[in-house]
């Protein structure tokens, strides 16, 4: 091997390996390790719009966040912007969320179901507590039902939850 093609490599590997850094860092940005007690509760406060993170009876975090775009009263059908209120539980997470990082809400459940059939509609779904994009980052209650805190917020409540974690819902 000559002395240029010797050299040559050394340049790419320690390109490709500046690169793979910079995309682990990346990551690492979106994704923190969250290393304190389990996260058991959330509760959600929608006439004050404050939801607060509990690990058994000691209060963890608080954090404020906007509603769908008629936020007052129970979700009862598809598209009619209100967030639900009850009891469900975190179903999934989505970090390739449109609105940065995603985690699910386990709405509708078979009374939420029930209630939309015996109306002759679908109560709809994909309800999430999410981040919010910069065209809607001064507006308030512009989603369709989820709970959207800022990307820096929701890159911490990310990292807190785990799938099965309990979610109440109040008026």
């Amino acid at each position: 091997m000559t002395q240029k093609m010797g050299s040559e490599m050394k340049r790419r590997n320690f390109v490709l390996g500046a690169t793979a850094l910079a995309w682990l860092s990346a990551c690492a940005n979106k994704f923190p390790v969250y290393r304190g007690p389990k996260v058991t509760l959330v509760s959600v406060n929608k006439s004050n719009r404050k939801m607060h993170l509990y690990s058994g009876k000691r209060l963890l975090k608080v954090y404020d966040f906007e509603l769908g775009f008629a936020p007052t009263g129970h979700k009862t059908i598809e598209g009619d912007g209100k967030t639900p209120e009850g009891e469900y539980f975190i179903d999934r997470k989505n970090p390739n969320s449109s609105f940065y990082l995603s985690v699910g809400i386990s709405y509708p459940n078979a009374n939420d179901i029930a209630r939309a059939r015996a109306m002759g509609k679908s109560p709809g779904g994909d309800i999430f507590i999410h981040g919010t994009p910069k065209k809607f980052s001064n507006k308030q209650d512009w989603t369709w039902g989820c709970i959207a805190v800022t990307d820096r917020e929701m890159r911490e409540i990310y990292s807190m939850l785990t799938i099965g974690t309990k979610i109440v819902i109040q008026p």
